[in-house]
């Protein structure tokens, strides 16, 4: 690699971009400029200016990114209803182009030469910022010090050595060095005990939701309105994207709503186990199906879970900036026009439970489905159709008897 003389580092305070100042410029002679992004990570945001110039970082940038983040990346995943192998509601992986993307904006601003990230060379983050680096500045040179052979730091144990001799703070010490990922939307947890999938996570951990023990001993009911896929209010109180996402992450987490706990397939190859801290977006996710089984019809139903699956795959893997995840969005949307109502959920010890849901654009209609004498449904009709739809079946019989 040529001389590298100024580095835009993705910087989240956290252990490994910590050390990574000091390190760049021991080993590339380089100026060092740290970007920190505000997605809604709160508490861990404080004192970080004056840590990374003490680090040796020549200046930085703390963005506040969460609208954003919310309404550009968030929300069309929401609407695409994606979710990765069934349980992970992608809260890093939809982090990371936001983040990459502002990197990208504030590099070439500076005159950078490269962008450098955290991310090891066993996760699936390396892949998603390098990837939207690529997509919108293909001419940015990419330091990735976990893949650099100058890089001997080997363990999350090593690397808080590396910051003790050089009196760097770091948030975490050696008996509880959790890898977390925090923003508006989720927590996550990996590492330490959690590596062995027999292990039960354990409930100190929790920094975001109650566990089911010390959860609200009462169920509490709450209403979200929805117009054209998208959340817009919460108990008839019109929010902003922002605001209602905060409300319903307090809401859900004193009832202990939104842990998954999954051994997911990394991009990479291998299996990782993460726990993650998710109540608004469970709540979301169940209140938008609700919605969806109402107004969606069997064949766009059908057709958009496996629209669903894909999407999901994309924003996992990285491919946020990707042709065909903007194709899929136009899918996506359309589906959404009738999206529109409101639907009621009960809360409970960790439990999401069905309370009632009503739109306008509803296609159920209880005059043909009632077990009553419906008045719009002749039952004679279903003769003729089950003849035809059986009739391949019935073809097949009759030529297999013959045969034999």
């Amino acid at each position: 690699m040529e001389k590298i003389k100024k580095v835009v580092l993705a910087y989240s305070g956290g252990l490994d971009t910590s050390i990574m100042v000091p390190w760049l410029k021991e080993n590339y002679s380089c100026e060092v400029i740290c970007v920190c992004a505000d997605v809604g990570q709160g508490e861990e945001l404080k004192g970080l200016k004056q840590k990374a110039l003490k680090s040796g970082a020549s200046k930085i940038y703390v963005e506040n990114l969460t609208k954003e983040f919310v309404e550009d990346f968030v929300f069309p995943t929401l609407k695409a209803g994606a979710v990765y192998e069934k349980k992970y509601l992608l809260g890093t992986s939809f982090a990371r182009p936001v983040i990459a993307k502002r990197l990208v904006e504030i590099a070439l601003k500076e005159k950078a030469d490269a962008i450098a990230h955290g991310a090891t060379g066993k996760g699936n983050d390396q892949v998603r910022f390098e990837l939207t680096i690529k997509a919108l500045a293909p001419n940015l040179k990419i330091i990735a010090p976990w893949r650099d052979p100058k890089w001997t730091i080997k363990s999350r144990q090593a690397a808080i050595d590396y910051a003790n001799e050089r009196n760097i703070p770091i948030p975490v010490k050696k008996k509880n060095a959790y890898s977390m990922d925090r923003n508006i939307w989720h927590l996550s947890h990996e590492g330490m005990d959690l590596e062995n999938p027999w292990n039960e996570p354990d409930e100190n951990m929790f920094l975001i939701i109650k566990s089911i023990m010390k959860a609200a001993d009462k169920p509490e009911y709450i209403e979200i309105d929805f117009q054209k896929g998208l959340p817009v209010s919460v108990n008839g109180k019109k929010l902003e994207p922002v605001k209602l996402l905060e409300t319903l992450n307090s809401i859900g987490a004193r009832h202990g709503v939104g842990l998954a706990d999954i051994v997911e397939n990394r991009l990479v190859g291998m299996k990782s186990r993460g726990v993650y801290e998710n109540p608004a977006g469970s709540i979301l996710y169940y209140a938008h199906n609700e919605l969806e089984y109402l107004t969606l019809d069997r064949a766009t139903f059908h057709y958009k879970e496996s629209v669903s699956i894909k999407y999901a795959e994309l924003v996992y893997d990285g491919m946020w900036f990707s042709p065909l995840r903007e194709a899929l969005d136009a899918f996506v949307n359309e589906t959404q026009k009738t999206v529109t109502g409101t639907v009621r959920l009960k809360l409970y010890k960790g439990n999401i439970y069905s309370a009632g849901a009503k739109s306008p654009f509803s296609l159920y209609s209880e005059n043909l489905a009632t077990f009553g004498e419906g008045i719009d449904y002749n039952q004679a009709d279903a003769t003729g159709f089950i003849n035809l739809f059986g009739l391949p079946l019935k073809v097949r019989a009759l030529i297999n008897k013959k045969k034999k």
